[in-house]
Formats: structure tokens, sequence, C-alpha cells
């Protein structure tokens, strides 16, 4: 288990040093809005909730996924592989970043820059490990390539967010830090939707397939917090499957294993799952917890 404390770990310290701080102010996305570039910041945005444009959250009628051509991803090592299947759990995270104030569209796709940046650069791995990304505003971005395409399609692209486990799991990364602060209304709204599509798209069973990072590994993710509400997230799913035309999910999947499981056998590839801290500075995303 990697250590986790209050809101994340930018600006913590390390071994009596403290994390440095790299923001650096980009172009402008849409009308007016200052971006900040994702590489090195550690997001511990100060703006307020009246920064948050007027765009509709996401809902699983009319599901808004902002692409990697939007958020401006940059091309993965190499493309990623595509099962002909289903997935049969939704694994929940958390990102142990700062629980930033700022809930604009700008920072959720500097978020994924910085996300992509680290997995690629300081992780060595092919791409984004998770599928979807939904920022404390509630906007939710596509991860790893493939991701979106093979949900429309039912099928799996694997990604690198449970050990031993990315050949069946489908994986949410939730911006901030949940071991003792309460999410977001706007970001739980989104989760909540963004699980009602996956069960719709993959005709699963939310009381069965909503799953925590740490149903699988030795880990505190997704927090504590996060983690005590999934009882109230499957509930919540559920009824909103029922109360649709398409009435309630008819594939039951298996449970998932044991923490550390051997599962699939993947623990020798390293573009598989998060390794964990390299004591560098690179804030926030050095406790993923992946």
């Amino acid at each position: 288990m990697i250590a986790q404390s209050g809101d994340g770990a930018a600006g913590r310290e390390r071994d009596g040093t403290a994390v440095t701080r790299r923001s650096v102010i980009g172009g402008v996305v849409g009308a007016g809005l200052l971006e900040v570039l994702a590489f090195g910041s550690p997001f511990q945005g100060t703006a307020t909730a009246d920064a948050a444009p007027d765009a509709p959250l996401f809902t699983a009628d009319a599901p808004r996924v902002y692409t990697r051509a939007q958020w401006r991803a940059r091309s993965p090592k190499r493309p990623g592989r595509v099962l002909g299947r289903a997935p049969d759990h939704i694994v929940v995270h958390h990102t142990d970043t700062a629980n930033s104030n700022d809930l604009t569209v700008a920072h959720a796709f500097g978020l994924s820059r910085y996300i992509q940046n680290f997995h690629m650069d300081k992780r060595g791995w092919d791409d984004c490990g998770q599928h979807l990304t939904i920022s404390r505003g509630g906007f939710v971005m596509e991860g790893r390539n493939r991701s979106l395409a093979s949900v429309r399609d039912g099928d799996l692209v694997v990604g690198a967010q449970v050990l031993h486990n990315n050949e069946h799991t489908i994986g949410i990364e939730n911006e901030g830090t949940y071991m003792k602060k309460a999410v977001p209304g706007r970001l739980w709204s989104s989760l909540t939707e963004v699980c009602v599509w996956l069960c719709r798209a993959y005709d699963l069973d939310p009381a069965e397939a909503i799953v925590g990072h740490r149903d699988y590994n030795s880990t505190s993710c997704p927090g504590d917090v996060l983690y005590s509400r999934l009882p109230t997230l499957r509930r919540a799913v559920a009824a909103r499957l029922e109360g649709s035309s398409g009435g309630g999910p008819k594939t039951k999947p298996k449970a998932p294993p044991k923490p550390n499981d051997s599962g699939d056998g993947q623990g020798g590839n390293p573009y598989d799952y998060y390794h964990g801290d390299d004591g560098d500075d690179w804030p926030g995303l050095l406790n993923l917890n992946w």
C-alpha cells in the first residue's frame, strides 16, 4: 500500500524536501479560458465553483465524453489492444491528487494531459493507464486510446489500471483524494451516470460489477470515503437502469478475486499496472495507487 494523507500528495513533503510546484500557463481553450498546461502541474487549483462552465454534466442518455483529440492527447507508443469481449467489472479509482476547486473544462483537459505525461514519461507505459477520467467539475474524458470506440462496440481495450486484472476490467479515474474528504456533487453525478452508461453498454449488473481498486489489490485507492459510498453508487445505478426503457441488466459477472490474486498473470509486464512511488518530483500522481 502506498501512503496517502489529507487532500492529496501535492504540496506534501518527502524525506524532508518540499515537493516542487511546476505550473505553466498555456494557451486559450474556448472563449477566453486560460489553460494550465498539464506537464508537471500539481493541480493545486484556486479557482472557485463560479468558474465552472454552464455545459451540462455527463448523462447516460446523452453521453458526452471529451475525446483525446479535444484534450490534446499525445500519440500512444503503440495502439491499445482491443479484446472482442466486454469487461465484467467497472473499477473505481481516485487520482490521489489535490482536491482542486478549479471546476473548469480547461483544468479537466490539463489533468488528462498530466496523467498521460506521467504514465508515458515516468512509468514508460504505452499510454494512459485508465479508460476514463472524471474531473472534480464532472467532466468526463477518454483515457487510453481506443477506449471510447471500444465501449461503443461492446468491447474492451486493455488498460493498465489494476494489477493482474486488466484484461477483464474497465477503470474510471476520479480526480482528487478521498481518504477523508467528501466527493464533490458534480463528480458524483457524473460517476453515477458513467456507470449507468457502462452497465447499459456491457449489460452488467451494478450490484456485482462496480468495485473499488482495493477489491483487487492491496491499496487504499479509491480512498476510504469514496469506497464507503460504492454501495450507494451501486443502488443509484440500479435504480436508473430499472427506470430505463431497456430494463435491468441481464449479465451477472463473476466476483472479483481476493487482493493480489495472480489473475491474468500479467505481473511481469511494466505496461500493465502502476509500480509505485519512485521518489521523484511528480506531485500527486506519485501516489495514484493504481
